[in-house]
């Protein structure tokens, strides 16, 4: 029992903790958002598709970088955050055109061209949020307090405390729902408002 208690103290005191005395280092966070280069790869699965409808499988990506200032004190060093060097947005997209379809005709182009309207619409939803996601960052960014670690062996550990922290605030777990819903609500609106005249045109 004895021999649990310890290794239980020993755990605790060895972690990264947040410390009065680190609260001076404190600073108003720095955010850099930027988007991602993105890229479009056009394939025809072997199984066969919907005719008349493409598909397009867009990946979104969210990196935070987080940069902090090291600060020596008696107790060991204090770990600030400092800034958030953040890339949001969709940096690759699959487009699948059924194989019936042969590359360069008149229906082959237009459901491309269709699915074409996807993607512009995936990217007018980070350009619309971009923002309300830089305020949404730099409150994450601003709740997270300066630790006290004992070396700078821990540092790394304080580091990756803060980016749970910081991705786990409320602000940016609502952020990326809302931008979710965008993409679905956006998306239905590119269906329902196509014509279908440009295949019409190619029978």
């Amino acid at each position: 029992m004895l021999k649990y208690l310890f290794s239980v103290l020993f755990i605790l005191i060895s972690l990264p903790v947040m410390a009065d005395s680190c609260l001076e280092y404190k600073k108003m966070p720095r955010v850099i958002l930027n988007t991602p280069d993105w890229g479009k790869t056009v394939v025809q699965p072997r199984v066969p598709m919907d005719l008349w409808h493409g598909n397009v499988i867009a990946t979104l990506t969210d990196n935070y970088d987080i940069v902090v200032d090291i600060n020596p004190i008696d107790d060991g060093f204090c770990v600030a955050l400092k800034t958030v060097d953040a890339v949001v947005g969709y940096n690759d997209f699959l487009v699948q055109i059924d194989i019936r379809h042969i590359p360069e005709t008149c229906t082959y182009n237009a459901v491309l061209k269709h699915e074409d309207k996807h993607i512009k619409t995936y990217l007018s939803v980070i350009d619309d949020f971009k923002p309300e996601l830089q305020r949404s960052i730099f409150s994450a960014a601003d709740s997270v307090m300066p630790i006290l670690v004992k070396t700078k062996d821990d540092v790394d550990k304080a580091v990756d405390m803060m980016n749970k922290e910081f991705q786990n605030h409320p602000d940016m777990i609502l952020i990326k729902q809302k931008i979710k819903a965008a993409e679905e609500i956006k998306n239905k609106q590119v269906d329902q408002n196509e014509t279908g005249d440009d295949l019409r045109n190619c029978l």
